[in-house]
């Protein structure tokens, strides 16, 4: 008889692998594989091209519709340059916290559901339950997309997802889509003092910076729609979180690198804001190209995430209300792949211990209490499916 591990074991293998984005999960992977292999439960991997990553999805019970995915990913973000108090790739347990990278956002919530299998195999489901475990999301949800249209493909139908993002366990029916363009700006050099003859590369992408800045003043400034007024900020914002560029003080930049995202509200076409961004780069271009015709801006699009929309007489919110007793409304202003399983025609909400606030800092650390109130909901969930 397989050796049935707490939750607290589970999350502490899953923290000591160390899945940062930019590295490979397989480890993770190969121990969830055996793990839920010991159980006689069949796993099924979903790869990237590379094969140096890959999500995986399984099937608990009988083999009908009206499960409940329990969803969440197996990277995390890095630690370097962080001042961390112990070891961020071994829980610590101190003053009633659980310290350690993940253990918030949202290996919590993965070792939960994977103490849950045991319980549901020996409870006799009537019906099942589908993990799914995916790769790259702190980069653009970039891995969950292929496992959900495999999973919509070849498991039976399930009525509801449980997205375990960090919620405070509140029953988070919204959140905004997101999508992110590096921007390359090739300009010409010249001599400073012959500014007027080449492109400053910095320069041209300061309207284009600029005009993040610009919106989001006038986003604040419009009353919010219906839909937008639950978020914080009730608005679409865009953002550049990394530039770089130029080779010195006297001479105009031959290139500049920035990063640019937009989070959009439920409610608003994500298309439209890309459509006012690339108006905005061709504009630009066309002021370079009159200079020097071989200048030019290019975006490449590195992530696209649609946004979760609150449902009407939603399967997943009742089911998850009934399981929490949360009655109030609640939505966040990051983006999962709850929205890419809604957008598959799943019923999806986002539910899950930690705080958003602790996710990604040092000393992250998931509430030993909100661990605990989140094994209680697997047994109710467990309890609910038999």
């Amino acid at each position: 008889m397989p050796a049935r591990l707490s939750p607290r074991q589970i999350l502490d293998r899953l923290v000591a692998f160390p899945t940062v984005s930019r590295d490979t999960n397989l480890p993770l992977i190969d121990w969830v594989e055996d793990y839920l292999d010991s159980h006689g439960v069949a796993a099924h991997r979903v790869w990237n091209a590379d094969r140096t990553k890959a999500s995986l999805y399984a099937h608990i019970g009988p083999a009908v519709d009206g499960g409940v995915v329990l969803s969440g990913h197996s990277d995390v973000v890095p630690v370097d340059g962080q001042a961390w108090s112990s070891d961020p790739w071994t829980v610590t347990e101190r003053d009633g916290r659980l310290y350690g990278r993940g253990t918030c956002d949202m290996k919590g919530f993965v070792a939960l559901a994977l103490a849950a299998v045991p319980l549901a195999l020996d409870a006799g489901l009537k019906r099942p339950l589908q993990l799914a475990l995916s790769h790259d999301e702190e980069v653009g949800c970039t891995g969950a997309p292929p496992m959900i249209a495999e999973m919509a493909r070849s498991l039976p139908r399930a009525a509801a997802v449980i997205v375990g993002e960090p919620s405070r366990l509140r029953v988070v029916t919204g959140h905004k889509g997101g999508t992110g363009f590096r921007v390359h700006v090739k300009g010409f050099e010249v001599h400073s003092s012959l500014i007027h003859t080449g492109v400053s590369a910095i320069m041209a992408a300061a309207p284009l910076i600029d005009f993040a800045n610009r919106v989001n003043a006038a986003n604040a400034a419009r009353p919010p729609a219906t839909l937008a007024q639950p978020f914080d900020p009730p608005w679409t914002t865009l953002h550049v979180g990394m530039i770089q560029g130029g080779t010195a003080h006297n001479i105009t930049a031959a290139d500049c690198r920035f990063s640019c995202e937009i989070r959009v509200v439920p409610g608003e076409d994500m298309e439209d804001w890309v459509a006012a961004l690339e108006g905005q780069v061709a504009q630009a271009v066309a002021g370079m190209q009159a200079i020097r015709p071989q200048t030019g801006i290019t975006l490449e699009r590195f992530f696209s995430v649609p946004p979760l929309r609150p449902e009407a007489e939603g399967a997943a919110e009742a089911l998850v209300r009934h399981l929490t007793g949360d009655n109030g409304i609640h939505v966040v202003s990051y983006g999962t792949e709850a929205g890419q399983f809604q957008a598959e025609g799943y019923s999806t909400v986002v539910c899950g211990p930690g705080d958003i606030a602790q996710a990604h800092q040092p000393d992250e650390y998931l509430e030993v209490s909100e661990f605990d109130a989140g094994w209680s909901l697997m047994q109710r969930l467990v309890a609910m499916l038999t």
